[in-house]
């Protein structure tokens, strides 16, 4: 494969095979982008002759990508998500003086995310308010909350400038900077003996409990070498949505097994929440994108104050051990 050939693809060659394995099917991907099918078909066949490599293994019902194909396939997306991007910010910047920042973060963290990019906002409207010479264009914020695998998929592909996200692993080919921890805490019934003691609790002293915990995200990482390890044998009842665990707790069927953020919000009288211990198992929190340059100026400086923010803050605060009683 020669560069010099390569430098003969287009910005439409590569469009249209990014549509097309994304449809699956030469009529669909065709109709989608409004033209036809023997053009479609002859675009993909120049770009695999540019490439000199076959990117598609074809039969009367469904396109297959090469090995070679799937991997050209991740860098096509990345170039064009990265332009459709750059053309909208550059739309944005033009008709409204505003630069785009497209920013992600898994539901659990979205409250201290949010608050610290307000704060970010309001110091650079306390800097315009005070005649401070514009060193960069305002912005428009496109948020988008996710699972942690979907964010990080996204900041690869060029989907996001930025994303915060749970690991358990560094993710490979991103730039990761630690923000903060997360450690596991168990949720249960009031009036259960663990709840009673009003104190940590030791893996150790749930082995005979059946769980409750989330079925995707960092959960399955985190939580199954605990329970292996401490000899649960009783399967966890796994969950998708927090209200779940909760009524599991609540009903007294399943100790609830979480991310410490997941209960900043939880306010009910008939649950209690206690730190899980021995051992003390957390999950990293982390900001994650793309290494070189930063697409603009203003994801550059919300980066920044973002790495610089955490960094000053305190750890979360330890949840209440017991929930405060509504009036």
């Amino acid at each position: 494969m020669g560069t010099t050939a390569l430098h003969a693809l287009t910005l439409r060659q590569l469009r249209f095979f990014s549509v097309l394995v994304e449809e699956g099917q030469f009529g669909r991907a065709a109709r989608r982008l409004s033209i036809t099918q023997p053009a479609l078909s002859n675009a993909i066949k120049q770009m695999e002759r540019l490439v000199g490599a076959e990117l598609l293994t074809r039969s009367t019902h469904q396109l297959q990508l090469t090995p070679l194909g799937a991997e050209i396939l991740a860098r096509t997306d990345f170039v064009v998500h990265t332009v459709d991007s750059a053309l909208k910010d550059i739309d944005n910047t033009v008709q409204r003086g505003r630069a785009l920042v497209r920013i992600g973060v898994i539901p659990s963290a979205s409250a201290r995310v949010v608050a610290a990019v307000g704060e970010f906002l309001q110091e650079e409207d306390q800097q315009q308010r005070a005649g401070a010479p514009a060193q960069r264009s305002r912005m428009d914020l496109a948020w988008r909350d996710a699972p942690s695998t979907t964010l990080l998929a996204e900041v690869r592909s060029g989907q996001l400038d930025l994303a915060i996200a749970a690991i358990t692993e560094p993710p490979g080919s991103l730039v990761c900077t630690d923000l903060f921890r997360d450690p596991l805490v168990l949720v249960l019934r009031r009036d259960h003996a663990l709840a009673q003691a009003n104190k940590p609790v030791a893996w150790q002293d749930i082995g005979h409990e059946r769980l409750a915990l989330f079925e995707s995200g960092s959960m399955p990482a985190l939580g199954e070498s605990a329970r292996a390890q401490f000899a649960q044998h009783a399967e966890p009842h796994r969950v998708s949505y927090a209200e779940t665990l909760y009524a599991l707790a609540r009903g007294g069927m399943a100790l609830g097994l979480m991310p410490r953020l997941y209960t900043a919000a939880l306010r009910d009288p008939d649950l209690v929440v206690l730190p899980l211990v021995t051992p003390h198992i957390e999950r990293r929190v982390v900001l994650v994108y793309q290494p070189g340059p930063m697409r603009s100026e203003v994801v550059q400086a919300l980066r920044a104050f973002l790495q610089q923010r955490f960094a000053a803050a305190p750890a979360p605060n330890k949840p209440a051990r017991r929930a405060k009683r509504t009036q």
